[in-house]
């Protein structure tokens, strides 16, 4: 059974920066996409980046392209958000995810082609 486990959440004030971290266990991953969605208060959940786990191949949505960088360390089965220059609106429950893909499968932002999910760790950014 997959398992994801995430840390590194918090508060911070605005211009700084967090590290997420998500831990994988049940599965060898080199067949996964892994990737980050956020939810904010009141909110639905929404996509953040995605990594693919073979090539370390990157998406991002363009609300974060530039401040956030998605990366993994095969050997810790460990997926990573680096979070720089936050933003009071950055603030939200962070979700790690994974799913089952093929080689030529493309990287998805949609949380639908998600099969397994993380219980989520609070970001708060204050201004």
């Amino acid at each position: 059974q997959v398992r994801l486990v995430e840390f590194g959440g918090g508060a911070v004030q605005a211009g700084g920066s967090l590290r997420l971290s998500c831990a994988a266990s049940g599965r060898t991953f080199s067949n996964y996409h892994m990737a980050w969605f956020r939810r904010a208060p009141g909110l639905e959940r929404k996509f953040v980046a995605t990594i693919r786990w073979s090539t370390g191949s990157t998406y991002y949505a363009d609300s974060v392209k530039g401040r956030f960088t998605i990366s993994r360390d095969n050997a810790k089965n460990t997926v990573y958000l680096q979070m720089n220059s936050l933003k009071p609106e950055d603030t939200a429950i962070y979700y790690c995810a994974a799913r089952i893909a093929t080689m030529t499968s493309p990287l998805s932002p949609d949380e639908d082609e998600y099969d397994y999910w993380g219980q989520g760790t609070q970001v708060t950014v204050s201004s």
